[in-house]
């Protein structure tokens, strides 16, 4: 009896021996790929967020140099109208005409559409004939 108890107490204390080494290399080796990918990720996600803080950046300066370029061509413009009017009413005129414009395409775009009615849905017909949402439309008259 004793030598069977003995065969079986062996196999026995191997398989647990067995699965508590597998669980603690699991346990050991699991987080460090599981860090290693949450690292990677957040480096990634590092990078994107400042490729975009660079771009809007870029953008918004970009955006500066466009708004002073059309700043100095207006000035650029005046200071020609103001030099080469040949009298004050000409330079009058190409001054007003200068601010109209610039105020014109402004308001251009921000001005709603002037004619507003919407698109009929049918087609037009004579007055003595039925439209199509009449309820005798299409039928037959019994005279």
């Amino acid at each position: 009896m004793e030598q069977t108890f003995a065969t079986w107490l062996l196999p026995i204390v191997g398989v647990i021996v067995g699965i508590v080494i597998g669980y603690l290399i699991a346990r050991n080796s699991a987080p460090n790929s599981t860090q290693r990918q949450v690292d990677e990720l957040q480096e990634r996600l590092d990078t994107y967020q400042s490729e975009v803080v660079t771009h809007f950046n870029t953008t918004a300066s970009l955006l500066r140099k466009l708004t002073n370029s059309y700043q100095d061509m207006q000035d650029h413009l005046s200071e020609g109208a103001d030099k080469l009017a040949l009298d004050e009413q000409t330079r009058q005129r190409l001054q007003a005409a200068l601010h109209s414009e610039e105020n014109h395409s402004h308001r251009e775009r921000l001005s709603s559409p002037t004619f507003t009615e919407p698109p009929k849905d049918y087609a037009p017909k004579d007055a003595d004939v039925p439209g199509t949402l009449h309820e005798n439309f299409g039928l037959k008259s019994k005279h």
